[in-house]
């Protein structure tokens, strides 16, 4: 991919490498140092692949790489795994909890806490 490229409409490339610094969605981390961050395996970032929760970039020669972004959310489905949560369900209950907060913040935009609700019909 070249600077000015997308690799979705929410996410552009950076520009400049000083901007990949702050970007949370720039696949800086390999396979092997992203299981080393998570203190697991290879085998369970894959697994995460296999569920669709996260669908890491690849590098020229084909390789793995993640972003800090991805890296949070299998941290997530780690914890409830390692709670005895299945997988899938893990990667299930985080998927949910974020088109929850997704809900939670549009609700919250289109109503503000000091805006007066109307009355309810038939009260």
């Amino acid at each position: 991919m070249t600077a000015g490229e997308t690799r979705d409409p929410q996410h552009p490339v950076p520009h400049d490498a000083a901007d990949r610094f702050d970007d949370e969605h720039y696949p800086a981390y390999t396979m092997g140092r992203a299981a080393e961050m998570l203190g697991t395996s290879a085998g369970f970032l894959r697994g995460l692949g296999e569920a669709k929760l996260i669908e890491p970039e690849r590098s020229a020669g084909g390789h793995r790489r993640y972003s800090r972004h991805q890296l949070r959310l299998a941290a997530r489905v780690r914890t409830l795994v390692d709670e005895g949560i299945g997988m899938d369900a893990a990667c299930r209950i985080v998927r949910l909890e974020d088109q929850l907060q997704e809900a939670r913040d549009a609700n919250a935009a289109q109503h503000p806490p000091d805006e007066a609700h109307p009355p309810l019909r038939g009260a």
